[in-house]
């Protein structure tokens, strides 16, 4: 924390919510578990451990200390010991922020090689609207995921960059009148972490996502769709990518006609008439190219195994996707997923009940894999 911080969160509150002490001066009083030698040197040493150092937010007087070396708090000696990427996330009135001075401060910084995450337009502290505001903790968790991706340091490897990644997600809505329609519980959580796991590793990810309450995953290009007509439509303009995974929940089924006014309810039972939608993803199938991979999802209640594999053939994938809404933890509506991967050359593999973050990450891992062999 610099000085000026602890004056809006007392120092006890962030220690006792992390465990951890909460450091301020260069040179730290020793504690009960460290020697005095050792506080001495602690901006030296948390420079050299951290494989990415976040300012969040990040005040003007902060960038300006940073720009031109300062270095008279923690916050300061720890960025300018640091041998990893910093990333930057300003956070300040409107006004401040488009100031010359601190304009200048940003190309500096980014001059050293600093990151800097561009602050949100809305509401500020002051009640003014502009833009300085700090961007959401997710949106900045994102970005640091995608920041450690692109580290030499970082966790993740940049294994798709240069390759174009499509991904469906969601569920579509088909129309039986201006106020009805007919749709499943898809929330596309699964389809946005395919994107978002592609998209850590570099890749120019296209997602094309139905009807959902979720927020674009950073640095993916989103298009909107409601029916599966529409979701066709925006495949087919982008069918040339080198990794499609149809993660939608595409409906099977559309009215025959739809009704240009409101269905009146009548004395009896309503009978619709349905017709088939297009198979998107049998599409694909037909239309696959060498080199392209195609992945596809079932979704099953009964013979589980047996449709799957049944799919996978039929629609010329290279890999499939089962998972089922019998099982705990897993199907619609869930931050957890149980899926098994079967793959063209009869590879299969069963994962575990995990968040769909990480289910994400494995899916992409066994595609990766299986195409370099």
């Amino acid at each position: 924390m610099t000085p000026a911080a602890t004056r809006f969160i007392p120092v006890l509150t962030l220690s006792t919510l992390s465990g951890r002490q909460a450091l301020i001066d260069i040179f730290p009083e020793a504690s009960a578990s460290s020697s005095s030698a050792a506080s001495w040197t602690k901006h030296i040493e948390l420079g050299r451990w951290a494989d990415l150092f976040v300012i969040a937010p990040a005040s003007a007087q902060s960038m300006a200390k940073l720009a031109h070396g300062f270095c008279d708090n923690m916050l300061t000696a720890v960025a300018l010991a640091a041998r990893c990427p910093l990333l930057i996330c300003p956070a300040m009135d409107h006004d401040m922020y488009v100031h010359p001075a601190t304009r200048e401060n940003l190309r500096i910084l980014q001059s050293l090689g600093y990151e800097i995450m561009p602050p949100e337009h809305g509401e500020l502290a002051s009640g003014l609207i502009g833009t300085g505001r700090l961007p959401d903790p997710e949106a900045i968790l994102n970005r640091i995921i995608t920041s450690l991706a692109s580290s030499e340091t970082g966790p993740a490897s940049q294994s798709l960059r240069d390759k174009n990644v499509l991904v469906t997600a969601g569920p579509t809505r088909e129309s039986l009148d201006p106020v009805r329609f007919l749709t499943n519980h898809s929330t596309g959580t699964m389809g946005f972490e395919l994107a978002a796991a592609a998209q850590r590793r570099g890749a120019r990810v296209t997602l094309v996502s139905g009807p959902t309450a979720l927020e674009t995953p950073d640095a993916v290009t989103r298009i909107d769709v409601v029916s599966a007509a529409e979701m066709e439509a925006a495949v087919a303009r982008h069918a040339d990518a080198d990794l499609i995974i149809m993660a939608a929940a595409v409906a099977d089924y559309t009215p025959a006609q739809t009704a240009p006014g409101k269905i009146k309810k009548s004395g009896g039972d309503l009978n619709l008439t349905l017709k088939r939608t297009t198979d998107i993803l049998a599409g694909l199938g037909e239309q696959k190219r060498e080199g392209q991979t195609l992945v596809g999802f079932a979704l099953e209640t009964d013979d589980l195994r047996d449709n799957a594999l049944r799919k996978l053939r039929s629609k010329n994938l290279d890999w499939i996707v089962l998972n089922s809404p019998t099982e705990a933890g897993a199907g619609f509506g869930t931050s957890t997923n149980k899926v098994t991967l079967f793959a063209a050359d009869g590879t299969e593999r069963t994962l575990p009940l995990m968040p769909k973050r990480e289910v994400a990450e494995a899916i992409l891992d066994q595609v990766e894999a299986s195409a370099k062999s």
